[in-house]
């Protein structure tokens, strides 16, 4: 777009009339607002015609094959000229394809449950994880554990178990029955250095549980890798000795691989690094690379089969329904995305692409004195920003602000910590869509080196 005109009056009705998200609107008093335009593979266009390299997959970790994919386009607008919705009380043909095409992609779960967003995928599996306490323990059990830094979404209940306080500010109260436990960050280790970290902090959460009493806990949720947290990596066995305290407590795993599911890290689904059998899984981002809305509450039989019972039992099924969850351009989108990833040989790209990055990441680690970690699986990586590497001091989240701004000016969209925490908003984020190559890998290192350099320069 070159019509000056129209790029003003569109950014003038933007201004005027959309609220956007994580937005202080103010700021369009002496800017306009950014307005995108048009996408294709992993770069989007604004209204002004200018190009940016988007690693964030559309901000938030949506679009994982790219932008422009007319296959998937095509899909959806076939499926929605024969059957564009039925309420999820009936079955749709598109809907139990893609649900046995996903579930062949995680053996040891089996039922699958549609609605719309990643907050009501978890807000999904906290009804289940209550109404169970109710049907097999008398009322028990209804207490859900969730981790320090994770988060799991924007609802009050989502937010009611997400370990982020600035999120979190002005929304109370909360949902009662929630129980936060201690983060997993090795580089911000509670215990000093250690060999065990990994084993301290799963003890951590057994902790909890005990003190809570294990007859009260129904359910821990846990990203499999920390993201809007600061891109936090399980240590060694953490994952292992959580689900053994589980088990041996009867609580219900719940992984919310909301982000991280998809292929973004290399595995269809990032708890597969880690060897551990859940019992529940939720996911929406990368289901259908944002091509349409769906997200998923996946469960074992086992967790299906305790809603079973006879007819004339009133309260016998899982009393919930997603209006929008019947739309079929979901599932179809999905289907096609399922396609891509495969025919595409997407994930090994992504464990492929992962590993040159994290080597070039490593790399401005021993150039630039603000980096103090990078951490992260496949093509989901993070910069932890410090002040002073030997305190570990983090810096101002001004200064993460100041290197994407830098980024973002020289045609590289990063993602960041976001308000989340007092001190802790000082990791960058690099999440490409799953098709990324080295060319466009090594131009986000390059912008990445001459922005942290130009912010180095003015500290």
């Amino acid at each position: 777009m070159n019509d000056q005109p129209q790029i003003d009056s569109l950014q003038e009705l933007d201004r005027r009339h959309v609220w956007h998200h994580l937005t202080q609107h103010q700021a369009f008093d002496h800017a306009p607002p950014l307005v995108m335009e048009r996408g294709e593979g992993l770069y989007i266009w604004d209204v002004t015609g200018k190009r940016y390299l988007d690693a964030t997959a559309g901000g938030v970790w949506c679009v994982n094959v790219g932008y422009g994919r007319q296959s998937i386009a095509d899909v959806v607008r076939d499926q929605l000229v024969r059957l564009n919705y039925y309420a999820g009380t009936a079955g749709t043909p598109v809907a139990a394809r893609f649900a046995e095409a996903l579930i062949a992609r995680m053996p040891g779960m089996n039922r699958v449950y549609f609605s719309n967003s990643g907050s009501e995928a978890n807000e999904k599996a906290y009804k289940m994880v209550r109404q169970i306490a109710h049907r097999k323990y008398g009322g028990k059990k209804t207490k859900i554990l969730y981790r320090e830094r994770d988060y799991h979404g924007t609802t009050i209940t989502c937010l009611s178990s997400t370990g982020q306080e600035e999120r979190r500010m002005q929304y109370g109260p909360f949902t009662p029955g929630f129980v936060e436990f201690p983060h997993c960050c090795e580089y911000r280790s509670q215990f000093g250095e250690v060999d065990n970290y990994g084993e301290l902090a799963a003890k951590a959460m057994e902790d909890v549980i005990l003190r809570e009493g294990p007859d009260t806990i129904g359910a821990v949720v846990l990203e499999p890798i920390t993201a809007g947290g600061g891109v936090i990596t399980p240590p060694a066995g953490y994952f292992k000795a959580i689900e053994a305290i589980c088990r041996k407590y009867d609580i219900l795993i719940h992984i919310d691989e909301v982000v991280c599911g998809l292929g973004r890290t290399g595995t269809w689904f990032a708890y597969q690094h880690y060897g551990i059998q859940p019992d529940i899984v939720t996911m929406a981002k990368g289901v259908a690379s944002a091509y349409a809305a769906i997200s998923c509450t996946v469960t074992t039989e086992a967790v299906f089969e305790a809603f079973r019972g006879e007819a004339d039992d009133r309260a016998a099924y899982f009393r919930d329904i997603s209006t929008f969850g019947g739309c079929t351009a979901g599932p179809a989108a999905a289907l096609e995305n399922l396609r891509i990833i495969e025919d595409e040989k997407l994930l090994e790209n992504a464990t492929h692409m992962g590993e040159y990055l994290m080597a070039g990441l490593q790399a401005l680690k021993d150039k630039h004195p603000l980096i103090g970690d990078v951490r992260g699986k496949g093509l989901f990586l993070g910069i932890e920003l410090v002040a002073d590497r030997a305190t570990r001091e983090p810096v101002a989240e001004r200064i993460a602000m100041q290197v994407a701004g830098a980024c973002m000016a020289r045609g590289l969209i990063i993602g960041r910590t976001n308000r989340s925490f007092a001190d802790y908003n000082n990791t960058l984020c690099l999440s490409p869509a799953l098709t990324l190559n080295q060319e466009q890998a090594d131009e986000i290192l390059s912008t990445l080196d001459i922005a942290l350099g130009l912010v180095e320069g003015h500290a």
